[in-house]
Formats: structure tokens, C-alpha cells, sequence
């Protein structure tokens, strides 16, 4: 696939907050004629420490990420857009930064962390909007007041 131009990047994970930054990034690609490229990053963290075998434990997450990946497709094909999907083993942070890298925009959902707990947990919108090659759109939680 020619990623180098006309694609909107958008991560997937099967939360609400990613399925708010799907639909936003379908109506987008159906107003600009964009394609829709899907990232979604199997992060095996913990799991390569399993005492049940890394390679089993792999593959159910994998797999995992292959059914989010496949309904997200399935769900923005449905609604008119032109879809493409990439798994990668790792940081969906870093899979969804080297995909910027061809795109015009990346589209991600934020779960509303912030503060401390933000700092604690981490955050894969936080990551993206501080090192993508590209413009970020973050959608912020649907209850997320306006300061």
C-alpha cells in the first residue's frame, strides 16, 4: 500500500474512546476523500514474563488484536470509508508515531487520565501528540467538561 499520502491514521483498540475517534476519522476521510489507515499495537508487556509461555500468551493476544482490527475495519467499511488495518507487536504509542510518518493526520481516542493518574498510567494520546510527523486529533471522553 502507498501510505505516503491521502491517509488518516487512526488507532484502534475496541474501547468507546477509539470507536469516538473512528467515527470521527470516517466522516473526516468521506468529506477530504482520505483512506483510513488502521493501527492497532499488541503490547506483550507483562505477558513475555508468563510462566505459561510466552508464545501461547502471544498468540491469544494476537489474535485479540486481530478481532479488534477486523470489526474496526468492518465497521468503517460499512460506513463508506476506504480501510486499510497494520498490527504491530509492541507500543500502540510507537506503531501509531512510525505510521504518522506517511499521514496526514493521526486520530486517536483519549480515556481522560490526566493529572497524576496520567503521569502513572502513561498515555498512548499523550505519546503520539508529543512525537507524530503529522497533525494529532485527540477526542476527548464524551463527559470530559470544558475548563
Amino acid at each position: 500500500m502507498d501510505t505516503t499520502t491521502r491517509t488518516i491514521v487512526v488507532g484502534v483498540d475496541g474501547s468507546p474512546d477509539a470507536t469516538r475517534a473512528l467515527d470521527w476519522a470516517i466522516d473526516e476521510a468521506r468529506r477530504r476523500d482520505l483512506r483510513l489507515l488502521l493501527v492497532h499495537g499488541v503490547e506483550i508487556g507483562a505477558a513475555a514474563a508468563s510462566p505459561y509461555g510466552t508464545g501461547m500468551v502471544l498468540e491469544q493476544l494476537e489474535e485479540a488484536g486481530q478481532a479488534v482490527l477486523d470489526a474496526a475495519q468492518a465497521y468503517a467499511a460499512e460506513h463508506g470509508a476506504t480501510v486499510e488495518v497494520r498490527m504491530e507487536i509492541g507500543s500502540a504509542a510507537h506503531a501509531l508515531i512510525e505510521a504518522s510518518r506517511h499521514a496526514e493526520m493521526v486520530v486517536v481516542g483519549n480515556r481522560g487520565h490526566g493529572g497524576f493518574m496520567g503521569l502513572l498510567l502513561g498515555s498512548v494520546s499523550s505519546a503520539v501528540v508529543h512525537h507524530a510527523h503529522c497533525p494529532v486529533v485527540v477526542l476527548r471522553p464524551e463527559d470530559h467538561k470544558a475548563a
